[in-house]
């Protein structure tokens, strides 16, 4: 390879690092070019990129974008999934894609933010609820202790109410 399409694929890696939220390393051996096709577009579709990196560029761009923490996912030969928006549904569609058409592509692990993830973690992070539905899972959990704090701090003056009115039908009896 001559060294300027060496600089510049280093270059585009160091783009694609910078600005991705999460990197999922895969293995991409005995997959035909239909399959690695079919996989491009699965994940193109929410925005997503995958590339056959090597090794020695990756480690250069990583360098340059200060995730060097990428390189303990990446070994042997490796296909990058680049998730730039939301990182869990770039796992959820590359493990759909896999489950759906039985492709031989092996998660090998992940970079979230600063975090490296192992392949199991990958997989749980694919199978989390969708977005709206822990949202919604946690407003509902805030609303139930508001509620339980009313009921504790309202029950005090309910009873005052209940001796008062017990005390006025006392009196005028």
């Amino acid at each position: 390879m001559l060294r300027e399409k060496k600089t510049q694929i280093i270059d585009q890696l160091t783009d694609k690092l910078s600005r991705s939220t999460i990197v999922i390393a895969t293995s991409y051996q005995g997959l035909s070019a239909k399959e690695m096709t079919g996989l491009r577009r699965a994940l193109a579709d929410i925005a997503v990129g995958y590339q056959v990196v090597k090794n020695t560029l990756t480690r250069f761009a990583a360098q340059r974008a200060g995730k060097e923490q990428v390189m303990s996912i990446i070994n042997g030969p490796t296909a990058l999934v680049f998730g730039y928006n939301d990182a869990v549904e770039a796992a959820k569609v590359l493990n759909q894609y896999i489950k759906s058409t039985g492709v031989a592509v092996q998660i090998k692990g992940a970079l979230l933010a600063e975090r490296t993830l192992t392949s199991d973690e990958v997989m749980a992070l694919a199978n989390l609820p969708p977005r709206e539905i822990v949202i919604s899972q946690l407003i509902a959990q805030l609303q139930a202790m508001m509620r339980s704090l009313h009921n504790v701090l309202s029950f005090p003056l309910y009873s005052l109410g209940n001796i008062l009115q017990a005390r006025i039908q006392n009196l005028t009896e």
